[in-house]
């Protein structure tokens, strides 16, 4: 049974940085799987801010999370991480990790994603 577990989200100031973990299990991570971070956007639609393609090790990311988020995995710990620094309040959302097997390329759009985590609530102040 596929599983993925985050962690690591919780309050930081507008700069700072959150570091959180997508712990998974049930599946060969090491094969071509995408995992990936999403969060709610302002146009109201879930999408992928940062993506990973676990064989490969190639990472995408959204636009307005470039050059401030490092999305990267510990193969042997079957975890993939999110490093956000620089936050803005804008980044204030909670944060889904994701899979989608069998694949070589990572969509950034929720409806290629078929297991999902609960969620880790991000908050950030001013």
């Amino acid at each position: 049974q596929i599983q993925l577990v985050e962690s690591g989200g919780g309050s930081a100031q507008v700069g700072g940085s959150l570091r959180l973990a997508c712990v998974t299990s049930g599946f060969p991570f090491t094969e071509d799987n995408c995992l990936a971070w999403f969060r709610m956007m302002p146009n109201g639609l879930r999408w992928g801010v940062a993506t990973i393609h676990t064989s490969s090790g190639k990472t995408t990311y959204h636009k307005s999370v470039d050059g401030r988020f490092t999305i990267s995995q510990d193969i042997e710990k079957r975890t993939v991480y999110l490093q956000m620094d620089s936050l803005k309040v804008g980044d204030t959302e909670k944060y889904y990790c994701a899979l989608d097997t069998q694949t070589t390329w990572c969509s950034p759009a929720d409806p290629y994603y078929h297991d999902w985590g609960l969620g880790t609530q991000v908050a950030v102040s001013a």
